[in-house]
């Protein structure tokens, strides 16, 4: 069973505006999605760790209607997500883990943003890819952003990522946020991260995107 990281009180709170200071290009990143679907059919969109529903957002809105399942282990943030998007029939939204959803049914497309760092590298990763691939049709696009790097790589990417950080944040939290991503996460390098990825049932993931720690993959389901 996948061990989970549960987003509680200021963290759930405060999380729209945690990534925003702290992913540069987050948006840019966001609103770049729907792009990378758009050839996907029947356009039927799995979102695992959806939390507050941010990259839901950019679904919503399109001409071309998505239907939508946004699932995650938070209640606080499944909460904030439903209120959200109170009204929108074609937007469902569960708490708990990607196994809840009946494996029977099958996605064209699914994200999976700034989760797998959270778990450690000791088959919970592998588990979690292999069940989001599970509940994918052949040729469907996978989406994810995720810290990613060996040691090295993350140590150096974090220096930017300092210098990159919005003007009058507390030195301290900058800190105690940098020594937590280095010491406490559980990163992996590109070349492990792409192994998971085809053991789990993808193709060879494509990276699209960096900004400093933070890479995008893009990848089609076996």
């Amino acid at each position: 069973m996948n061990k989970v990281e549960i987003f509680e009180n200021e963290r759930a709170s405060g999380y729209n505006t945690f990534v925003e200071t702290w992913i540069p290009n987050y948006s840019v990143f966001l609103n770049d999605l729907p792009k990378l679907f758009s050839k996907m059919n029947p356009k039927e969109l799995l979102v695992v760790g959806c939390g507050t529903g941010n990259e839901i957002e950019q679904f919503v809105h399109r001409s071309e209607r998505w239907l939508i399942t946004g699932i995650d282990p938070s209640p606080e943030m499944v909460k904030q997500a439903i209120d959200r998007f109170q009204g929108y029939e074609h937007v469902t939204l569960m708490e708990g883990l990607v196994t809840a959803i009946d494996a029977e049914k099958k996605y064209s497309a699914a994200t999976l943003l700034l989760v797998l760092h959270f778990l450690e590298d000791d088959g919970n990763k592998l588990n979690l890819l292999s069940n989001i691939a599970e509940r994918l049709v052949s040729g469907a696009t996978f989406v994810m952003l995720d810290i990613t790097g060996d040691k090295q790589q993350i140590k150096q990417n974090l220096k930017i990522l300092r210098l990159l950080l919005p003007d009058g944040l507390d030195e301290q939290q900058i800190n105690h946020r940098l020594n937590r991503i280095e010491n406490e996460l559980f990163p992996i390098s590109e070349e492990r991260l792409a192994a998971l990825c085809v053991t789990a049932g993808f193709e060879k993931p494509i990276r699209f995107f960096q900004s400093s720690i933070y890479m995008g993959w893009l990848m089609t389901k076996k």
